[in-house]
Protein backbone atom coordinates (compact mmCIF):
# COMPACT_ATOMS: atom_id res chain seq x y z
CA UNK A 1 0.00 0.00 0.00
CA UNK A 2 1.44 3.47 -0.40
CA UNK A 3 -0.15 6.53 1.31
CA UNK A 4 0.23 10.14 0.77
CA UNK A 5 0.44 12.27 3.84
CA UNK A 6 0.72 16.16 3.50
CA UNK A 7 1.29 18.65 6.53
CA UNK A 8 2.04 22.73 6.73
CA UNK A 9 -1.22 24.28 5.78
CA UNK A 10 -2.73 27.05 8.55
CA UNK A 11 -3.74 30.47 7.88
CA UNK A 12 -1.32 33.16 7.36
CA UNK A 13 -1.65 37.18 6.34
CA UNK A 14 -1.98 38.52 2.67
CA UNK A 15 1.56 38.66 1.43
CA UNK A 16 3.14 35.68 3.95
CA UNK A 17 4.59 32.53 3.21
CA UNK A 18 3.73 28.38 3.38
CA UNK A 19 5.76 25.00 2.67
CA UNK A 20 3.87 22.30 1.96
CA UNK A 21 4.94 19.24 2.19
CA UNK A 22 4.05 15.97 1.10
CA UNK A 23 5.65 12.75 1.69
CA UNK A 24 4.57 9.02 0.12
CA UNK A 25 5.08 5.92 2.34
CA UNK A 26 4.91 2.18 1.14
CA UNK A 27 7.81 -0.27 0.11
CA UNK A 28 8.26 -1.01 -4.00
CA UNK A 29 7.21 2.26 -5.60
CA UNK A 30 8.24 4.73 -7.81
CA UNK A 31 6.72 7.89 -8.31
CA UNK A 32 5.91 9.60 -12.07
CA UNK A 33 4.88 13.34 -11.75
CA UNK A 34 4.19 14.99 -8.37
CA UNK A 35 1.80 17.59 -8.10
CA UNK A 36 -0.51 19.72 -6.19
CA UNK A 37 -4.36 20.36 -6.32
CA UNK A 38 -6.26 23.06 -4.99
CA UNK A 39 -10.50 23.07 -4.44
CA UNK A 40 -11.82 26.75 -3.29
CA UNK A 41 -15.15 26.52 -1.73
CA UNK A 42 -17.96 26.08 -4.31
CA UNK A 43 -14.87 25.87 -7.29
CA UNK A 44 -13.97 23.05 -9.34
CA UNK A 45 -10.49 21.21 -8.00
CA UNK A 46 -7.77 22.96 -10.12
CA UNK A 47 -4.51 22.21 -11.08
CA UNK A 48 -1.33 24.28 -9.03
CA UNK A 49 1.60 22.82 -10.18
CA UNK A 50 3.73 19.70 -11.28
CA UNK A 51 7.18 18.18 -10.94
CA UNK A 52 7.98 15.34 -12.89
CA UNK A 53 11.00 12.47 -12.57
CA UNK A 54 13.51 14.49 -14.48
CA UNK A 55 12.46 18.12 -12.16
CA UNK A 56 10.47 19.76 -14.68
CA UNK A 57 7.87 22.23 -13.67
CA UNK A 58 4.68 23.64 -14.58
CA UNK A 59 2.10 25.64 -12.87
CA UNK A 60 -1.03 27.39 -13.37
CA UNK A 61 -0.73 30.68 -14.48
CA UNK A 62 -2.15 32.75 -11.20
CA UNK A 63 0.54 30.99 -9.54
CA UNK A 64 3.76 31.58 -11.76
CA UNK A 65 6.42 33.75 -9.91
CA UNK A 66 4.85 33.11 -6.74
CA UNK A 67 4.96 29.37 -6.09
CA UNK A 68 7.32 26.68 -6.37
CA UNK A 69 7.33 23.03 -6.28
CA UNK A 70 10.25 20.79 -5.48
CA UNK A 71 11.04 17.46 -5.03
CA UNK A 72 13.53 15.14 -2.79
CA UNK A 73 13.43 11.95 -4.60
CA UNK A 74 15.48 10.19 -2.03
CA UNK A 75 13.14 11.17 0.57
CA UNK A 76 9.81 10.34 -1.56
CA UNK A 77 8.47 13.51 -0.78
CA UNK A 78 7.68 17.17 -3.12
CA UNK A 79 7.02 20.08 -1.70
CA UNK A 80 4.85 23.87 -2.28
CA UNK A 81 6.46 26.78 -1.52
CA UNK A 82 3.83 29.68 -1.52
CA UNK A 83 5.21 33.09 -1.43
CA UNK A 84 3.08 36.60 -1.62
CA UNK A 85 0.19 34.84 -0.62
CA UNK A 86 -3.57 36.27 -2.09
CA UNK A 87 -7.03 35.55 -0.61
CA UNK A 88 -7.61 33.90 -3.69
CA UNK A 89 -4.83 31.00 -2.93
CA UNK A 90 -7.09 30.07 0.31
CA UNK A 91 -8.32 26.52 -0.26
CA UNK A 92 -8.26 22.77 0.50
CA UNK A 93 -4.66 21.52 -1.16
CA UNK A 94 -3.66 18.20 -2.00
CA UNK A 95 -1.12 16.58 -3.18
CA UNK A 96 -0.91 14.16 -5.67
CA UNK A 97 1.73 11.23 -7.40
CA UNK A 98 1.74 9.28 -10.08
CA UNK A 99 2.81 5.95 -8.81
CA UNK A 100 4.17 2.47 -10.26
CA UNK A 101 3.14 -0.08 -7.83
CA UNK A 102 2.07 -3.61 -8.24
CA UNK A 103 3.44 -3.16 -11.62
CA UNK A 104 0.78 -0.69 -12.89
CA UNK A 105 0.83 3.10 -12.80
CA UNK A 106 -1.57 4.34 -10.81
CA UNK A 107 -3.10 8.36 -9.29
CA UNK A 108 -2.59 8.69 -5.29
CA UNK A 109 -4.25 11.24 -3.71
CA UNK A 110 -3.25 12.97 -0.19
CA UNK A 111 -5.88 13.91 2.05
CA UNK A 112 -5.66 17.40 1.84
CA UNK A 113 -4.51 20.21 4.03
CA UNK A 114 -6.22 23.07 4.62
CA UNK A 115 -4.89 26.71 3.59
CA UNK A 116 -6.47 30.04 4.43
CA UNK A 117 -5.14 33.50 3.73
CA UNK A 118 -6.71 36.51 5.54
CA UNK A 119 -6.26 38.88 7.23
Amino acid sequence: QVRLVESGGGLVQPGGSLRLSCAASGSSFRIGVFGWYRQAPGKQRELVATVNSDMNTKYADSVKGRFTVSRDNAASTEYLQMNSLKSEDTAVYYCYAHIWFMSRWSDYWGQGTQVTVSS
